[in-house]
């Protein structure tokens, strides 16, 4: 899908966490603006607390834009969601989400 289809998706459903997701992570792939990344992310986890790549998504473009104090939290609950046994799957990305946690000291 381009941009344009999930910016639609986003617009028809705004509390549609896997439109939020797919256009905070195609904005991120197409070089965009990363704070309305965050902006969609966010929301994706808010709406699906247990999507883990969401957390994923949103914890890397908090570290690339020097926001490591809010990365923390987000990378832990993703973690902890796939842990926990409430996400569906997810499991493969913990070993770079923790690898990330890591990074930030």
């Amino acid at each position: 899908m381009d941009i344009e289809a999930f910016r639609q998706m986003v617009a028809k459903n705004p509390k549609g966490f896997l439109g939020r997701y797919g256009l905070g992570n195609k904005i991120i792939q197409e070089g965009g603006n990363l704070d309305e990344a965050v902006e969609h992310l966010t929301v994706a986890t808010q709406l699906d607390p247990t999507h883990v790549a969401s957390h994923l998504g949103l914890g890397r473009t908090l570290i690339s834009l020097g926001r490591k104090d809010e990365a923390r939290p987000v990378l832990q609950a993703g973690i902890d969601a796939s842990q926990s046994g409430r996400s569906n799957g997810g499991g493969d990305l913990v070993p770079e989400m923790q690898a990330l946690l890591r990074t930030l000291g």
